[in-house]
């Protein structure tokens, strides 16, 4: 059976344009053009990945992407011509997988849904031999049933980059994800958290690095 793509788009020549492509790499596709109707076709539908327009009528894509990850971890890829605000989009809070900036190539969309499809598959089959289980409303973590007791801190950072695994994020993106009163704060304060965070993995899973530095660059989850 084919995998199939919800496109929520209201403009219809690209709805239809990214359709034909996606055709021609074997997926099948739905199109909604309002963002207040995603979660009663969602209700009734079970797509595979959600390529999800930001400026909508009814409703915009951050609010259906917000509603959605109250109870879903489908994967969505926001299409955004709002560059300036990437960062914002992409932090804790929204819980996007990707994102697309207009104008895109239709071949760009399709080479991104497939690299995030195979990283979601990836991280499921992982999950289902690690458990790394996440409280966001209590702030708490458990390793393989083990409390990490870890600082509300400390839960914000891992989460941030547990929710977009594969991701490099750099210091300043993650002081922005984690404190959100834009106070002033020593980059070298994450790369500390950071240190704490892996100490407490360590000692469930010695053999194991779960969040991986890269030189010049920044931080990411892998697992």
């Amino acid at each position: 059976m084919n995998q199939h793509i919800l496109i929520v788009e209201d403009e219809v020549k690209i709805a239809s344009l990214l359709q034909d492509y996606l055709r021609l790499d074997s997926f099948d596709s739905s199109h909604l053009e309002r963002g207040d109707i995603v979660e009663d076709w969602l209700n009734h539908h079970q797509p595979d990945l959600i390529l999800l327009d930001i400026m909508l009528p009814g409703l915009s894509g951050l609010e259906v992407c917000k509603r959605i990850r109250q109870h879903s971890q489908i994967p969505i890829i926001l299409l955004t011509a709002r560059v300036e605000e990437i960062d914002r989009l992409l932090g804790l809070e929204l819980g996007a997988d990707d994102y697309i900036c207009k104008p895109f190539s239709p071949r760009e969309v399709v080479a991104r849904v497939k690299t995030v499809l195979r990283r979601s598959a990836n991280n499921n089959s992982n999950a289902a031999k690690n458990d790394l289980r996440l409280d966001t409303d209590a702030y708490r973590a458990w390793l393989q049933g083990h409390d990490l007791e870890l600082t509300a801190v400390e839960f914000l950072l891992l989460a941030t980059l547990v929710q977009h695994r594969g991701r490099i994020f750099n210091r300043e993106q993650l002081m922005n994800a984690i404190y959100s009163d834009n106070r002033i704060v020593a980059d070298r304060t994450i790369d500390s958290h950071i240190k704490k965070i892996r100490r407490k993995i360590a000692q469930i899973l010695p053999e194991q690095e779960l969040i991986h530095s890269l030189y010049g660059a920044g931080y990411k989850y892998e697992w």
